[in-house]
């Protein structure tokens, strides 16, 4: 059975990315997201056997965290959210799991899904799994509980963010925890390495003009560092 959490954060922003990780690297069900205290206390009041955990800020305005957590059944388990790290030693006063320092990266997202479910007995999902054929090459990301399979020759671009890699295509955008570098170290051409956010399929190009490439709406810089190893490739196909 998955596990069932919900988001209690006054902040916006900081909801969307806990919403985002929860549906690109588990297979946990987000129950709902909650803004402020008094609307988590009546959400856990009517569906308390439902939720295995929660995340939870701690400064949240008119009723914080810590004082939500005092007001909740003493068996709640809970996953402090925070731009404070003051107050790790007294979360550890409740049922605490981990304890998740502002802004969170999906680094430190991973390994607090491993100790929540370690804790609860379960073991971690798996990402993504690159897979090869002697015919053609594809890899699965997974978004939300589904495993989509992607052929490599479809992609466009592969753009790094951070700790991210989102991979484009015609029809999709998605995102997986890789490093750029090494997702470059499994490619060959037609894949290149342009700048250090970007590699492109160069069977996608649609022009080359002062130094960016076209694909679609999409302009993409070339810099100086990846600019002779590019054209070595783009010069075979010159006329």
């Amino acid at each position: 059975m998955n596990l069932s959490c919900i988001i209690i954060d006054d902040e916006p922003n900081a909801v969307k990315l806990l919403e985002m990780l929860i549906g690109q690297t588990t297979q946990w069900q987000l129950l709902t997201k909650c803004y402020n205290g008094l609307e988590a206390l009546a959400f856990l009041k009517e569906n308390k056997h439902k939720v295995d955990f929660i995340f939870l800020d701690i400064n949240m305005p008119h009723l914080s965290g810590m004082e939500l957590a005092g007001l909740l059944p003493s068996d709640t388990k809970i996953v402090f959210t925070t731009a404070y790290s003051e107050f790790a030693a007294e979360s550890y006063t409740f049922k605490t799991i981990d304890y998740l320092l502002k802004p969170i990266t999906l680094k430190r997202f991973l390994a607090a899904q491993q100790k929540i479910e370690s804790y609860f007995g379960k073991a971690p999902a798996a990402i993504a799994m690159p897979v090869q054929s002697a015919d053609q090459e594809y890899f699965f990301v997974k978004s939300g509980k589904v495993l989509r399979k992607i052929l490599l020759e479809d992609i466009l671009y592969f753009e790094g963010e951070k700790e991210y890699v989102r991979v484009v295509t015609h029809t999709n955008q998605l995102l997986i925890y890789r490093r750029l570098k090494d997702i470059e170290e499994q490619l060959t051409v037609p894949f290149v390495r342009v700048h250090n956010s970007y590699i492109v399929n160069t069977k996608q190009l649609n022009k080359i003009q002062d130094n960016h490439i076209y694909i679609g709406d999409k302009h993409i810089p070339v810099s100086e560092k990846f600019k002779d190893g590019f054209m070595a490739v783009i010069n075979q196909r010159i006329f």
